[in-house]
């Protein structure tokens, strides 16, 4: 019964530790019954859950809103620093009053800035004024005069408002001019903000290249674009617009000065024209012609700088121009390159919390965090436009996952870790209890063999006593020690084949003692046929067990 006892505690200690591992298939064939999720997978779901969710985030509305305003904040942080090549001659609010005649008489305003210009010489000479429709015949003649006796002239494009054709310059303009080119520009859908400008747009079966574009090339006597699907070649001079993204560069805008005056160096055409000496810093510049007024301009955009007075077409030209000339670009960074250091900064977390633990793992989480919210800085340096919210976000959400699911796993462990040790010193309670008995009768029969002189069969009866109840003790710590390794993994089960009938009948001789004292008879019907694969002395166990339970609770005589 000791025996039986240990053998019980021992198979329930190792049942309660084991995961049940295989259950029968309808075929009778075992089956893999993986009840437990692996924590691996667990913890690889739920960093690519934080992944996916922030790549989501990334591609939002809002998301790409941040990336805006992370790009203008960048640009005021680092504007760029070169001496402008081009200058604005500005038809402002001054140079619309009386004698001007207002917009009415602003074809003969352009002639006489036109005329005023000649004697300087510019480089080129850029007109953002639609000359589109017929006006006064007197001042369409002036202005044609004027127009032709301009070298190196560009003229305005406008897209029809359908987009099925352009507003080109009457036909009598336009053979003035070296170039046409569109003056559109593309502010952001979700603020408004003129970060970025198409060189080429598109009309009906009319392409035409942006009017800075045109003026770059005319002022340096270089022919038509040649392309490529990744960017654009004018004479040696190659610019990063892809086909892709419309042609598009983004503009690097001067600051503003202090008082919000404009960085490019601007001139009011009254000024102009009331002292032709005025004209003089514009000689060999490209100088842009357009209207600045508040009540006349309808081309006035936001811009990065986010001055309290948005900027009007001509100045933005112009410094679409200035981003050519001075060939200080930025190229904006691939999806693909994106979408892979957010990878990296999601598996660089999952790393850092699967290896590290305590201070050790937040610190290294806080530097993951850190990286990704310097990542966007480092690439503009390097003349980059970075996507913030996808590498923050992902930073964010797979240090917050990992650190979370490490606190818990180390909640669960600590409480599994309780629980064995409950569940070992029961066992160790309940090995001791059984162990007594033996014990006892080891003790009682060795003094019996110390105090009294015994009779020679009587020390062998009570020698043999105690070498049965030692070698039963043996047994029970050997039981236990045995279950114990492989409940820790330290032993593996043996697969062999066993005999049934010879198993069965083993079993019975160990247990036919027992059922003698209760007068129980124990009938068998082997199967000599019958083999198992598995281990041999578990297997003998669990049906020791099965007997002297059903022995040590049938009714005595049956």
């Amino acid at each position: 019964p000791g025996m039986m006892g240990i053998e019980m505690s021992a198979a329930r200690l190792y049942s309660r530790r084991m995961p049940p591992a295989e259950a029968a298939s309808p075929g009778g064939r075992p089956r893999a019954m993986n009840l437990r999720r692996n924590p691996l997978t667990v913890y690889t779901g739920l960093l690519l859950g934080c992944f996916l969710l922030a790549l989501a985030g990334g591609y939002s509305a809002l998301g790409r809103q941040v990336d805006g305003d992370l790009y203008d904040f960048l640009t005021r942080l680092r504007p760029p620093q070169y001496q402008p090549e081009s200058a604005i001659v500005a038809i402002d609010e001054a140079s619309l009053l009386p004698p001007a005649h207002g917009i009415q008489g602003l074809r003969v305003q352009l002639a006489e800035i036109l005329q005023a210009l000649a004697a300087v010489k510019p480089q080129a000479v850029a007109v953002d004024v639609t000359l589109a429709d017929n006006g006064d015949p007197a001042a369409d003649a002036r202005l044609e005069s004027a127009l032709c006796r301009t070298p190196n002239l560009i003229l305005a494009s406008e897209m029809m408002p359908d987009a099925s054709g352009w507003q080109d310059p009457l036909p009598r303009f336009r053979r003035c001019a070296a170039a046409v080119g569109h003056v559109h520009a593309e502010p952001d859908p979700l603020d408004g903000v003129a970060r970025q400008a198409p060189l080429e747009k598109i009309a009906g079966r009319e392409r035409r290249w942006a009017l800075a574009l045109e003026a770059y090339r005319v002022s340096r006597g270089l022919g038509p674009p040649l392309e490529t699907p990744a960017d654009l070649t004018v004479g040696s001079f190659r610019i990063p617009a892809a086909r892709a993204e419309a042609r598009s560069i983004f503009i690097r805008f001067l600051p503003p000065g202090p008082r919000g005056e404009p960085s490019l160096p601007r001139i009011s055409a009254k000024s102009l024209l009331q002292d032709p000496r005025a004209a003089q810093p514009l000689a060999g510049k490209t100088v842009f012609i357009g209207v600045t007024a508040q009540s006349a301009a309808r081309d006035r955009l936001v811009t990065p700088f986010g001055s309290a007075q948005p900027m009007p077409g001509v100045e933005i030209h112009a410094s679409i121009y200035e981003t050519l000339a001075q060939g200080v670009f930025l190229r904006r960074a691939g999806e693909l390159d994106s979408v892979l250091v957010s990878l990296a900064l999601v598996v660089l977390a999952g790393l850092a919390f699967h290896r590290l633990t305590g201070a050790a793992a937040y610190t290294a989480g806080a530097a993951i965090v850190a990286m990704a919210h310097v990542l966007p800085y480092a690439f503009y340096r390097s003349g980059i436009v970075f996507p913030f919210t996808s590498p923050v976000l992902a930073a964010w959400f797979s240090v917050g996952g990992a650190s979370s699911y490490q606190y818990f796993s180390a909640r669960r462990r600590l409480r599994r870790a309780e629980a064995e040790k409950t569940r070992y010193q029961q066992a160790v309670h309940f090995v001791t209890h059984e162990m007594r008995t033996p014990l006892t009768a080891i003790q009682g029969s060795s003094e019996l063999m110390s105090r009294y002189n015994l009779a020679e069969d009587k020390r062998k009866q009570i020698a043999g006593l105690i070498h049965s109840e030692s070698k039963r003790l043996a047994k029970m710590v050997e039981t236990f020690l045995n279950v114990e390794r492989l409940s820790s993994g330290q032993v593996q089960l043996r697969a062999e084949p066993v005999p049934v009938a010879e198993l069965v009948e083993t079993c019975l001789a160990r247990v036919q003692p027992l059922a003698e004292q209760k007068n129980i008879r124990v009938i068998s019907v082997p199967n000599e046929g019958l083999v198992l694969s598995g281990d041999r002395e578990l297997l003998e166990y669990a049906l020791y067990n099965l007997l002297t339970n059903a022995i040590k609770y049938s009714p005595a005589g049956s």
